[in-house]
């Protein structure tokens, strides 16, 4: 399988080549430069910038007798008005290791994404009482992974879904499972539906509306280490064979978590926190950004977008995971919230911490002090206008021409500065963006001393 997709590798890099004349049709679709997708080149003083969130507040607290230091692998979705959260509730020993009560899956929500509440459910029993957030228990509840299925024929009887490993309450593999309201779960079928794997980690699936497909990326062991595989489903039961994800240039990692999802503003691109495991300091672990336009083949960047030094207690063993959650927060289109972990197994308890990205604020185009070029690759669009997501800092700027493929100038744009996430680039007099729509171009942006998020064109403001 490996020889398999390094010889998929060379034949992709040969076709890529090969159709390098072609240009690339993206109409009107946002486009983040998280990718080489539509860089030709950079010259000058610019470069690709990974970018780290900004840390905020703890929002939770694993305090609760049923939860504890080793509470993990929190997944976050948003639902209509609220925020939804599911989590295993856990406690070890830090003397001998040893589990000091059950595994259970815990829920909570919030109306704002940053004041959870774990309401009183009623539904398990711990130590005598029903008085608990506690969802599950037994099979599945070691790293319960819930989703809303938001596909066109999702029944309501199953309007949620969950995933999770069967071991030691049931036969290896993953399980799949079905609510109505994300709160009470029971199985859709009584045998894993997916069994080659490891699956002691986070595992997850969602709905993919831009392949109209279930899709689940689980963790393996490939070559003897921890890796990522991805299978897909029609009907959430029957799932293809694992594929390893694939990362061209980047180095052999040990892979844990992987909180894959479509991006909400451009479902033609996956992103991805994968956690990377380092056996050799200690058991810690840290979280990477990946992005992918096929779901298989990565851009991993591999520096942390949340280190250690971040705050704080994230050095330990397995205390820096990001949670699978990539949400907006009430009043605030600037910005997308994230989730890690921090103080797993020192605790007492374990927390968890938002932060917040710009919005395609993932990965730049940067341009320092000296200033120098981006050019993209050959593409024709559909849109009378071009909106930029772009930052520059004091005495710098932005300007963008519209080119032929041999460089003949079509459009010129006025200087742009500011920072703005969606702005209508305005054009010298003369240019007209809608006679250019269908045509093969190409963009050149001039810079200095700025960050260029993401592109869109799209229709007159």
């Amino acid at each position: 399988m490996m020889l398999f997709a390094r010889c998929f590798g060379v034949a992709l890099a040969l076709g890529t080549v090969l159709h390098a004349a072609e240009p690339l049709e993206i109409g009107s679709r946002l486009e983040p430069l998280v990718d080489d997708y539509l860089i030709s080149q950079m010259s000058g003083d610019v470069h690709q910038q990974l970018h780290q969130p900004t840390p905020r507040e703890v929002v939770l607290v694993t305090g609760e007798p049923w939860e504890g230091n080793t509470s993990a692998y929190f997944t976050i979705f948003q639902d209509d008005d609220l925020y939804r959260m599911v989590y295993r509730g856990s406690h070890s020993g830090k003397d001998n290791g040893n589990a000091e009560h059950p595994e259970f899956t815990c829920y909570a929500e919030s109306t704002d994404g940053i004041h959870w509440t774990k309401p009183d459910l009623g539904i398990v029993e711990f130590n005598g009482s029903k008085h608990n957030n506690i969802i599950l228990q037994g099979l599945g509840s070691h790293c319960f992974v819930a989703f809303k299925d938001t596909s066109p024929n999702c029944p309501t009887e199953s309007k949620y879904k969950g995933i999770s490993r069967g071991r030691p309450a049931g036969e290896k593999g993953l399980y799949v499972f079905k609510s109505a309201d994300g709160i009470h779960w029971s199985l859709i079928a009584d045998k894993p539906v997916i069994t080659d794997g490891a699956f002691d980690s986070q595992n997850l699936a969602f709905w993919d509306s831009f392949t109209k497909h279930y899709v689940d990326y689980h963790r393996s062991f490939i070559n003897g280490k921890r890796s990522i595989v991805m299978s897909r489903s029609i009907d959430y039961l029957n799932w293809t064979e694992p594929v390893p994800l694939e990362y061209f240039g980047s180095p052999e990692q040990e892979l844990y978590t992987n909180a894959i999802r479509l991006y909400p503003r451009a479902d033609h691109i996956r992103i991805g926190f994968p956690t990377r495991y380092l056996p050799n300091e200690g058991s810690r672990v840290e979280p990477l950004f990946m992005s992918s336009r096929d779901g298989v083949h990565f851009h991993r960047w591999d520096e942390a977008v949340i280190p250690g030094s971040a705050p704080k207690d994230r050095m330990g063993n397995r205390s820096n995971y990001m949670a699978n959650a990539l949400v907006s927060l009430p009043d605030n289109d600037r910005e997308y919230s994230v989730y890690a972990t921090e103080a797993y197994y020192e605790g007492p308890d374990s927390r968890l911490r938002r932060f917040t990205y710009r919005v395609d604020g993932f990965v730049s185009v940067r341009a320092g002090e000296e200033g120098g070029e981006l050019l993209t690759k050959t593409l024709t669009f559909t849109g009378e206008s071009l909106k930029l997501n772009f930052l520059t800092q004091d005495g710098g700027q932005i300007r963008v021409r519209v080119e032929s493929p041999e460089g003949e100038p079509l459009a010129q744009s006025r200087e742009l500065t500011g920072d703005e996430l969606a702005h209508s680039v305005e054009w010298l007099e003369g240019a007209d963006l809608q006679s250019l729509q269908g045509r093969t171009v190409r963009l050149r942006f001039s810079m200095k001393k700025a960050d260029l998020y993401s592109i869109q064109f799209g229709p007159a403001p």
